[in-house]
Formats: C-alpha cells, structure tokens, sequence
C-alpha cells in the first residue's frame, strides 16, 4: 500500500483577528484548486469560519493599494512590494459567474513569517464587490 504524501501547511497567524471574527486567529490557506487561483482561508478551529480567497495579483494585476504603514509595521513588512496580498469572494445565490471579490479590505500576508492580517483600506478607490468576471 502507498500512503500518500503529508503535507504541512504553515499556519497564518493573524495579527488581529478578522472583522466579525474575534474569537479566531489561527488559520491555514489551503489550495481549492491545485492551480493557486483558488484557495480556502480555513481557521483551525473546528467550529470557525472558512473564506474563499484568490490571490489578488492573478485576477488584478493593477491592483496595489496603499498599504497603512500601521500595517507594514504589524507585519515586519519593510517593503509593501513583499506582501501577499488576498481577497475574499463571495458566491451569491446567482452562482459562480456572479462571484465577486472584495478589493476595499485584502488579506495582506507576510510570506516570510506568515503572519497576515485584513486591512479595510480607508480610500474608496476599491470596490468591496468587484467582479471576478469582465
């Protein structure tokens, strides 16, 4: 019998924890997809929430909001350029061709220390539902 590869994932440690969530900080980002297009951010807790995320970068290459130097500092983040940045979907009723990404508040991700957090930007410039499909 062949027993298949373990894989760790490393776990992402949220600075704060997300709006709406305080009770959960631990999570891990799982790939849905096995193409890094999809991934789910699954918090470690039995009973805690699970988002659909893409990165930001493969669906919006212009997209590079001003980062709060707050959160560059809560992250070890030298340079904004080195953060990864995720945004959570959301699939309405309409289904998957009515996805939209919310661009007001990423998922900014050290992947050096894995630490992240949410940031909701304090422009409007980015739409909290932004189609994924044009």
């Amino acid at each position: 019998m062949t027993l298949a590869p373990v894989v760790t994932l490393p776990l992402l440690g949220m600075v704060s924890p997300l709006p709406g969530f305080p009770d959960f900080r631990d999570y891990v980002l799982v790939t849905a997809d096995g193409d890094g297009l999809l991934f789910w951010l699954q918090s470690l807790d039995a009973d805690g929430p699970r988002f659909l995320a893409i990165p930001s970068a493969r669906y919006f290459p212009d997209y590079a909001p001003v980062l709060p130097a707050q959160v560059l500092a809560d992250l070890d983040l030298a340079d904004p350029a080195d953060a990864s940045l995720f945004c959570l979907v959301t699939v309405p009723a309409e289904g998957p061709a009515a996805a939209t990404a919310n661009l007001r508040a990423p998922v900014v991700l050290n992947p050096a220390t894995w630490r992240a957090t949410q940031v909701v930007l304090p422009d409007g410039r980015h739409p909290i539902r932004r189609p994924l499909r044009r």
